[in-house]
């Protein structure tokens, strides 16, 4: 059995074109991959452009100008965005949060604009993203951001994926509707949900307790039945309901845990983040007559998947 590196270079003619065409540039690359971590922080918002990745060469007059003014644009959005951002949390002090309705529209629109644009085409999975109210799954103070082309922290020093990375995992599962899904990761529950649309069983792992729990009580309130909640290391997984049709795993080891590999049926598919905290690819793997083919799909960056301590 193969262990992946913990870093590969994203090569030309991956998987996945379609979401990530590799003829572009690393810069475009970066455009779309998603910082799962940083929560949007003006940091990340410049590194998924790829700002870090320039022309060194010795600046000329024009140039110098020209990043002048570039300069003068990004400062005035980020001013733009803080002013946005203020009137977002004026929502949680004393005014009416976003009416149903209105999250129901932007639910529709992040679906037409985010994902569809970007090369998803599944209309299971599109129509899951269109389905799964990802409002109920933030936390309240940043429900009016619910739809916004980036992650969202839900404490614990974890977030809930962009709506794109979920929707991009899942549809490199090519579920089928008697599946049985493993996840690592339930974080809040959203990517849980979406799967709960799409296969017959689902079997979630948290490490983080009161994560397990809470994402649990919103699955069970929204009544998906199909969902199982366990607090404990995904790490090893759940052996108890082995082998999986499926396995998505949404933090990021340093190495694929050879646990996850064994309670994959053979003719699965496991998608998996894999890479030290800056350096992070999400991999396709697919297990054919014991053994596993990679397949490099998107630069990215996940939380790290965390350990129980023994």
């Amino acid at each position: 059995m193969r262990v992946l590196p913990k870093f590969c270079v994203l090569q030309a003619g991956g998987n996945r074109s379609a979401a990530v065409p590799f003829s572009r540039s690393a810069n475009a690359a970066f455009r779309h991959a998603c910082d799962e971590n940083a929560g949007g922080s003006l940091a990340s918002h410049e590194r998924c452009r790829g700002v870090a990745i320039g022309n060194l060469g010795k600046p000329t007059a024009h140039a110098a100008f020209a990043a002048a003014c570039s300069a003068l644009f990004f400062v005035m959005r980020r001013l733009a965005r803080s002013f946005v951002i203020a009137a977002i949390a004026g929502t949680g002090c004393g005014q009416q949060a976003a009416p149903v309705s209105d999250l129901a529209a932007q639910r529709q629109l992040m679906v037409q604009e985010q994902l569809r644009p970007r090369g998803i085409r599944d209309a299971r999975v599109l129509a899951a993203m269109s389905k799964v109210p990802r409002e109920e799954f933030v936390p309240s103070e940043s429900r009016a951001a619910s739809y916004e082309d980036g992650p969202l922290p839900i404490g614990y020093d974890q977030t809930i994926s962009q709506p794109y990375i979920v929707a991009f995992m899942t549809e490199q599962l090519r579920s089928k509707p008697s599946d049985r899904v493993l996840e690592i990761g339930t974080g809040s529950g959203y990517q849980a949900a979406i799967l709960a649309e799409l296969v017959a069983e689902v079997y979630t792992i948290e490490i983080v307790e009161p994560l397990a729990k809470n994402a649990e009580a919103t699955l069970q309130r929204l009544n998906y039945k199909n969902v199982h909640v366990k607090a404990g290391d995904g790490y090893r997984g759940w052996p108890e309901h082995a082998p999986f049709d499926a396995i998505i795993v949404t933090c990021a080891p340093d190495h694929v845990p050879q646990q996850l590999t064994d309670q994959l049926k053979d003719g699965g598919r496991m998608v998996i983040p894999v890479g030290e905290r800056f350096a992070q690819q999400l991999y396709l793997l697919e297990k054919k007559n014991g053994q596993l083919k990679e397949s490099a799909t998107l630069p990215v960056r996940f939380v790290p998947m965390a350990r129980e301590r023994k």
